[in-house]
């Protein structure tokens, strides 16, 4: 068995990439690293991103992508064919006007998103400078196989 993606649209949201899109993206992020897990993705509104970051972040406000890594025992997992992975949840409205206000293609940034939550996922994380240039690293590699260019770029001049 492959990897798996399954994409959970809220109603009511517009303008998402397609199924197969996700799985790409999600592919990408997982090549070398990870064989044979399913990943979840939500895709939500700015009031159900805002609550989510509220109860598992403390923060107050919507964002982009949220990362919920599975943790399920090992006698769990160890009679699936696939194993969970973990969970995406990814703010619709703030993908577009972050792509709009970076003045980058949407699908870019979504592929973006979905890489760098993909990399969470697998326990890469941006805490510490050391950690951030690595995942940061990683990301931009990964992304310039797909054609895409390094999303970070702005930061840096």
């Amino acid at each position: 068995m492959t990897n798996a993606v399954v994409v959970s649209r809220s109603d009511g949201l517009d303008e998402t990439p397609g199924d197969d899109d996700f799985m790409a993206w999600v592919e990408a992020a997982l090549a070398g690293r990870a064989a044979r897990v399913e990943v979840v993705i939500r895709l939500v509104g700015v009031d159900e991103s805002r609550e989510l970051n509220q109860r598992y972040r403390d923060r107050d406000r919507p964002t982009n992508v949220l990362s919920f890594p599975a943790e399920l025992p090992e006698v769990v997992t160890a009679e699936l064919d696939c194993k969970p992975l973990g969970d995406l949840v990814i703010c619709v409205p703030l993908v577009a006007e972050e792509a709009v206000e970076r003045a980058i293609s949407r699908a870019h940034h979504w592929a973006h998103l979905v890489v760098h939550g993909t990399l969470h996922l697998l326990g890469y994380d941006h805490v510490e400078d050391a950690d951030a240039a690595r995942m940061e690293a990683e990301e931009i590699a990964i992304l310039a196989k797909q054609g895409i260019d390094d999303p970070y770029i702005d930061r840096r001049n």
